[in-house]
């Protein structure tokens, strides 16, 4: 028999020690079943399964947490090591060791061209054991590491022997089956659109390889180039110095300049290892290079300095991406922001119409740079969201289960549940299932860099945003449902790359309000789907006596004021009687005649009366549509008692 006092403490304290101590996912299911041993009754058992079930979702976070955060302190690493290294050997092993950490490989290795061969040759390699491997020659075009010297472009497969996309010769076949390697991706590295090596990351097993982390591995390969680049500098200048006493002042020339492009570098990599921000790069780059720095993103906004309008930019973006380096615009520079193949951004360089080569090599060094913090800034905004998405989807689904706690979780997420909230409800407007996660993308780099949340719910997807700015990253206006649903919808239309239909509720505050809210705005968005309105956004009250109907608050005074507030302005300005006239009109079912018995006055004087109610309302007021609202807020003002 069971103690009649009998609780769940003591297992809900070991899943707590658990998850202090990181144990493994399977001990945790250990505790329920031990307490069914113990005989514990129906209801401790469902509390311990219910808290064994939130351990293992705070245990899953917060694994995903550590591991973002080994992956960008790789980075971190990296970029110290680069820049601490002078010795090319030194700058290659860093690369590759760091390569194998960053995407947790079992081997790693770097080829170089052989210019006097015309090939390319292993030049280092990390958790390689085969020798026949670390010597192999491959050239251009054969094999996956021949395929991304030619096009400049990664390559990757998830079991080499089987791909059928490379030239395999029997000599790297055979090199890569000593080794034992299965799954391999190569990144190159770029400088100038000219290829200078290529950097690979391979494992014994078959894995398929995310596009997360081909970015990552470019983005690295990118910054090492321009280490490698730095390094072969430096060789090249000490041989000169050695070799060419007769030109000892354009070495001396040549090794100044070096040493400034270093102190540039090294400048620019401790502003990214003591966490700066893109703005803190733009004003570093702007003080080296004498000129004024501007940072926009994908879509033109500005994310340091002044804005540049997209449309003038985009022959010169276009350019600097097929280049693989800065372009002169004009009287200004402008270089894209690439991470990998994607143009993630853009530099824009004013005041500077001359640019050395030094200089415009730090130019394209700071977009490396800023490419970087752009990526790892989108890698944490997307794990935040990812939590904060779950958030979501449990007010949306569950609000009266735990308020108290989800206001709790809110707070700890940088969303203040307490304060008035919008709610919109998207989707994509040809209503294709293909586009949802187009859109749910979009919907992440709106809200990117602002306290706001999205998550798919329902074939939706649905972002709350604070009321108080209407929207992300200052996007919105002031709060309006109405402004900020085609804000919205225009904004994520061009992120998406297809028209969007957003549908607004009314301002929510509170953990149960946005479930409410988020009904309004599903039923905005099919009521604009119904009226052929898709891509568009709008709030009820924006829908006219639809919204009165569609709407949770049914705003009868604020559909009567937006239908018939002219008339009534004009009447209590001018002591007339419009609103009473437009009324008879309508009752005497559009009668001139009988509507003049029924005022007691002139047929003359109805004419002039509506007349007047036509210059204030438009033209359109007699149509079917629109005299079908003008009719129902008279009514509606009538049982008001207005």
């Amino acid at each position: 028999m069971n103690h009649p006092h009998e609780s769940a403490a003591p297992a809900l304290r070991r899943l707590l020690d658990l998850l202090a101590s990181g144990a493994a996912t399977e001990d945790f299911a250990d505790v329920l079943a031990d307490a069914r041993r113990r005989g514990a009754s129906a209801a401790v058992l469902a509390e311990i399964d219910d808290a064994t079930w939130q351990a293992l979702r705070v245990h899953r976070t917060l694994r995903q947490h550590r591991r973002r955060e080994a992956e960008l302190t790789a980075l971190f690493d990296t970029a110290g090591d680069l820049a601490a290294s002078r010795d090319l050997d030194t700058v290659l092993q860093a690369i590759v060791r760091r390569a194998r950490m960053l995407l947790g490989t079992d081997t790693a290795y770097l080829t170089l061209p052989d210019e006097a061969a015309g090939d390319t040759y292993m030049r280092v390699t990390d958790g390689s054991v085969s020798v026949l491997f670390q010597t192999l020659r491959l050239s251009l075009g054969h094999g996956l590491g021949g395929l991304v010297a030619q096009t400049a472009r990664p390559y990757a497969t998830p079991d080499y022997r089987a791909d059928e996309r490379f030239h395999h010769t029997g000599t790297i076949d055979a090199g890569v089956l000593d080794e034992g390697l299965v799954a391999i991706i190569g990144v190159p590295l770029l400088i100038g659109g000219r290829v200078i090596g290529v950097l690979f990351a391979a494992d014994r097993t078959p894995r398929a390889f995310s596009p997360d982390e081909v970015a990552l591995l470019w983005s690295l390969a990118a910054h090492a180039a321009i280490a490698l680049d730095t390094a072969k500098s430096l060789a090249d200048t000490r041989a000169a110095l050695a070799e060419l006493n007769a030109a000892n002042e354009l070495v001396r020339a040549h090794s100044a300049a070096v040493q400034r492009a270093e102190q540039a570098h090294d400048r620019l990599t401790d502003l990214v290892l003591r966490g700066a921000e893109v703005p803190d790069v733009a004003a570093a780059v702007a003080v080296l290079l004498g000129g004024e720095i501007a940072v926009l993103d994908a879509e033109g906004e500005p994310l340091a300095g002044r804005s540049a309008p997209a449309a003038e930019l985009a022959g010169a973006v276009a350019a600097s991406r097929a280049e693989g380096r800065s372009v002169r615009h004009g009287e200004q520079w402008v270089c894209a922001v690439l991470a990998g193949h994607d143009a993630i951004g853009t530099m824009v360089l004013r005041g500077r119409p001359d640019l050395d080569d030094a200089d415009r090599r730090l130019f394209e060094r700071a977009s490396v740079v800023t490419a970087l913090l752009l990526l790892l800034r989108r890698s944490v905004a997307e794990t935040e969201n990812r939590v904060r998405g779950e958030l979501l989807t449990d007010l949306l689904t569950a609000p009266e289960r735990d308020p108290a706690g989800l206001t709790a979780r809110g707070r700890r997420l940088g969303v203040d549940l307490a304060r008035p909230h919008l709610v919109l409800v998207a989707e994509p407007a040809d209503g294709k299932d293909d586009d949802r996660g187009r859109l749910a993308g979009a919907a992440r780099r709106y809200l990117f860099g602002s306290r706001g949340v999205s998550a798919e719910h329902a074939e939706t997807v649905v972002l709350l945003v604070p009321a108080e700015n209407g929207g992300a990253g200052g996007t919105g206006g002031t709060g309006d449902p109405e402004e900020t649903a085609g804000q919205a919808a225009e904004r994520l239309a061009r992120l998406a790359g297809f028209p969007v239909t957003v549908g607004a509720g009314r301002p929510a505050a509170g953990p149960s309000a946005p479930a409410a809210s988020y009904g309004e705005g599903l039923r905005c968005v099919r009521a604009l789907r119904v009226l052929g309105r898709a891509g568009e956004g709008a709030s009820a009250r924006a829908l006219g006596f639809l919204g009165v109907l569609l709407g949770d608050g049914h705003d009868v005074d604020g559909f009567v004021g937006a239908t018939l507030g002219p008339l009534l302005a004009y009447d209590a300005r001018r002591g007339t009687e419009l609103v009473r006239t437009l009324r008879t009109y309508f009752d005497c079912g559009g009668s001139l005649t009988r509507a003049k018995d029924e005022l007691h006055v002139h047929v003359n004087t109805v004419v002039q009366r509506l007349d007047r109610v036509e210059a204030l309302l438009g033209r359109d007021w007699n149509h079917p549509e629109r005299s079908l609202e003008l009719q129902l807020a008279l009514r509606l003002q009538l049982l008001a008692g207005g």
